[in-house]
């Protein structure tokens, strides 16, 4: 009974992954097809040229850099807020310390379209012009949660016992903070950092909301899926995409592994 209960779930295992991956296959073989308007298969060539129209893209390379900025700073504001308000929430006991902790996650949990409005609304309302900054917000918003929740599980692992024994010696708040707290939680900021630059670098639903007339590239490749004549070029850099979104989130599960892996030990 338990052999068959084992191979039950290695092929249920088997199926969940290939119904989430072959859509990405199918996209890295179409990167080369010859065909440029229609998906036929088998393929009636394979062709590489498409990766030189695709870096011969100037739309394309405006796009990019708005993302890489956005994510790049997006970052840095949830590594500082979600830092400060998970110390906050483990280190402090008040009133309605429970709800700021769903408060702070809330954010990711509901829907992007739902957020969106949201701060599509606000943002109207205080006459603010929709720019650069306004997509940052926007993607901070659900950036901070990945940092909050891993810099929490990590004070929630580590000893108490050690702020206060560097506190006894004689160190101060900005000692304590830079040779115990930061050395134990630097993985997990690494972790939370990298999740945070992979959630905006793809983001598009909050995006749409809060750009304006900006084009990040999560946009781009959604406009170019109505023109038939780009499906290859936008195939080439959706596999850029892939490649730039799936490295950090490895990283960082690896690091959350391994730092669960030490604090266990």
């Amino acid at each position: 009974m338990r052999s068959k209960a084992s191979l039950g779930l290695k092929l249920a295992a088997l199926g969940t992954l290939l119904f989430l991956h072959i859509p990405l296959l199918i996209i890295f073989l179409y990167a080369f097809t010859t065909d440029e308007a229609t998906y036929t298969f088998p393929l009636p060539g394979v062709t590489t040229r498409w990766f030189g129209e695709t870096l011969g893209r100037t739309d394309l390379w405006a796009a990019l850099t708005l993302s890489l900025k956005v994510a790049t700073v997006a970052t840095l504001a949830a590594l500082i807020l979600g830092t400060l308000a998970a110390a906050a929430v483990y280190r402090s006991r008040f009133f309605g310390r429970d709800a700021v902790s769903f408060l702070l996650v809330l954010p990711i949990a509901l829907p992007g379209i739902v957020t969106g409005i949201a701060l599509r609304s606000a943002i109207g309302s205080l006459d603010i012009p929709f720019s650069f900054w306004t997509i940052v917000i926007g993607h901070a918003t659900f950036c901070v949660v990945t940092v909050y929740n891993n810099v929490l599980a990590r004070f929630r692992r580590t000893s108490g016992s050690l702020i206060e024994a560097s506190m006894d010696l004689g160190a101060n708040a900005f000692q304590t903070f830079r040779h115990v707290v930061l050395p134990n939680i630097a993985t997990a900021l690494l972790a939370g950092g990298m999740l945070a630059f992979a959630l905006s670098f793809d983001e598009v639903i909050v995006t749409t909301f809060t750009a304006g007339q900006q084009t990040t590239l999560p946009i781009w490749i959604f406009s170019q899926l109505t023109r038939p004549r780009d499906r290859p070029v936008t195939n080439v850099v959706a596999l850029f995409v892939i490649a730039i979104t799936v490295i950090p989130i490895f990283l960082a599960q690896r690091l959350t592994a391994e730092s669960s892996d030490t604090g266990g030990g």
